[in-house]
């Protein structure tokens, strides 16, 4: 871009969520980023033109529908470039249509801060564009006046791109790994593409995430088939458990230990009616896994669930536990008795493939398979405890196993999820996850070809007031995981990642995450992914 093209002019435009309360509630700090982020282009010599106004009516300024943004972008000019502008968990399909056919310079932006999920959107959008073909560049900062983001800023104002460091990638073509580690890999691919997997898809495309949907052709290619299943067959499968099925779910989590914050203010508070709502869901859930022969399900909820029933994230959780309350079919069976039944939060199905070979491939390791996907919410430098690293705060409302919680069941507890999201409650499956070395990825759609970024990090032990701290600047109701990543900085991270999801799974010890990690790497590759080594993992 010149400095006269279009009198120096940005446009600006912000995603927002579908629902209501989300929009009001964050509002005020999207109109202070914007304020920020304003300051810091006219210091750059630039002026920002807000593309649509703030509703009086709705109390908000987001784009809050697909229909809107498309209305929105048919009044722009294609050529200007564009900023969309994330202090907010965002619909990235509000935006997508108009995104995909405009021709300027394209910026995604969000506040580095914990409270609303600003970077979380942004990171579903990067992805998403990117699964779409479409061109772009992002940048994060905490006030929009540090260094590094001044100087990408002007990298893009002048040149319509910024070029983030990766330099911590290694592709797997790049690298030649212990035969044994291949060969272990790569068996366990072809007789997963053989043998076949079915995963359950509980209504498609939650909350506008378009880099969530795997295209069928692509998918086939592993040797993993959709058996696509309606959220209102969960429902009516949850009127047929009867009351006493669901009070035997619930008594096994208390004499586990298993905590309950119950109140009597439903509109407000956890009730016990709730949960068992959620034990009826748990168990439904399972025998329409079995009946179908899913190998592993993801439940949408945020979309049409939400309306009928208690959240989902308490069900979830136990789903990918092996230690988990026992449900039976009708004849008696036990069904899975002994196994997870890997769940894949807000059905994201780039995270189902991940939590299907990495759950079977640490069991033939020899290693507890529990699995999850986080959002990648937030993190900062923490210098204490033996730490001096950057941590992040990888934060789910759901999925998250007791297996990865310090003291297990007994250390983890159910709040009622935060009314602004979920109206009619339902409690969360909550704790601190335990030290110790991980294996994390992401698996995504690049160029209509699945790729996967893995490598191996830490769970670190923080000072409990630091945790506690970091929940509540973010969101206190939901499982935790202070990690640290190795040999990728804040940034490459953030430049590189292709997801609002992270995959994590826990390894025995340093030596193993290692070794899992270059065999799952052999295993993604033989199933057909284009898999890619991110920071310091030993090959």
């Amino acid at each position: 871009m010149s400095e006269t093209d279009y009198s120096n002019q940005v446009l600006l435009v912000a995603s927002g969520d579908l629902r209501l309360s989300a929009n009001q509630n964050c509002w005020a700090a999207q109109q202070a980023m914007e304020e920020q982020l304003t300051t810091a282009l006219s210091k750059q010599g630039w002026t920002v033109k807000r593309a649509h106004p703030y509703d009086e009516t709705k109390q908000h300024g987001f784009i809050d529908s697909q229909k809107m943004g498309i209305e929105v972008f048919r009044n722009l000019n294609p050529e200007q470039p564009i900023i969309v502008a994330e202090s907010v968990w965002q619909y990235t399909h509000h935006v997508l249509a108009g995104l995909t056919t405009h021709k300027g310079p394209i910026l995604t932006v969000a506040n580095w801060d914990g409270t609303w999920p600003g970077l979380v959107g942004m990171l579903n959008l990067n992805g998403s564009l990117t699964k779409a073909g479409v061109k772009y560049s992002t940048l994060w900062s905490e006030n929009f006046t540090d260094e590094f983001f001044t100087q990408k800023l002007q990298e893009w104002l002048q040149g319509g791109s910024v070029n983030h460091d990766q330099s911590h990638v290694q592709s797997f073509d790049q690298v030649s790994l212990p035969a044994d580690d291949e060969k272990l890999g790569r068996e366990f691919g072809r007789k997963l593409k053989h043998d076949k997997a079915i995963m359950g898809v509980f209504d498609e495309g939650c909350m506008g995430m378009f880099n969530a949907i795997i295209p069928d052709d692509l998918l086939h290619a592993t040797g993993i088939f959709k058996e696509r299943l309606s959220q209102s067959s969960l429902y009516a499968a949850m009127q047929l458990v009867t009351d006493e099925e669901a009070r035997k779910v619930l008594d096994w989590l208390l004499q586990k230990g298993m905590k309950f914050d119950w109140g009597s203010q439903p509109e407000t508070e956890l009730t016990e009616a709730q949960t068992l709502e959620q034990c009826k869901m748990y168990i439904a859930a399972t025998r329409i896994a079995d009946d179908f022969g899913c190998d592993t399900i993801g439940i949408q909820y945020q979309q049409g669930l939400k309306d009928l029933t208690p959240a989902s994230d308490l069900v979830e959780g136990l789903l990918n536990n092996q230690d988990r309350p026992p449900v039976y079919a009708a004849n008696g069976k036990e069904l899975y008795a002994g196994d997870a039944l890997p769940h894949f939060n807000e059905v994201d199905e780039c995270a189902g493939i991940d939590a299907l070979v990495t759950y079977h491939l640490w069991k033939q390791l020899g290693m507890p398979g529990e699995t999850t996907l986080h959002d990648i919410r937030w993190g900062e430098h923490f210098e204490g405890n033996g730490i001096n690293d950057f941590v992040w705060v990888f934060l789910i409302s759901g999925a998250a196993p007791p297996a990865h919680f310090i003291g297990g069941y007994e250390g983890a507890s159910s709040e009622r999820q935060p009314a602004m999201y979920f109206r009619l409650g339902g409690g969360s499956l909550k704790g601190i996850s335990k030290p110790g070395h991980l294996v994390w990825s992401r698996v995504y759609v690049m160029n209509n070809e699945l790729h996967c970024d893995l490598g191996v990090g830490e769970s670190v032990l923080l000072p409990n007031e630091e945790t506690q701290r970091r929940w509540d600047l973010t969101t206190p109701q939901w499982p935790i995981m202070n990690a640290t990543l190795k040999g990728v900085t804040q940034n490459q991270m953030m430049g590189r990642h292709q997801a609002n999801h992270i995959q994590v799974v826990y390894a025995t010890n340093e030596d193993l995450a290692h070794k899992a990690c270059r065999v799952k790497a052999a295993a993604l590759q033989e199933l057909g992914l284009k898999v890619h080594f991110c920071g310091d993992v030993k090959l």
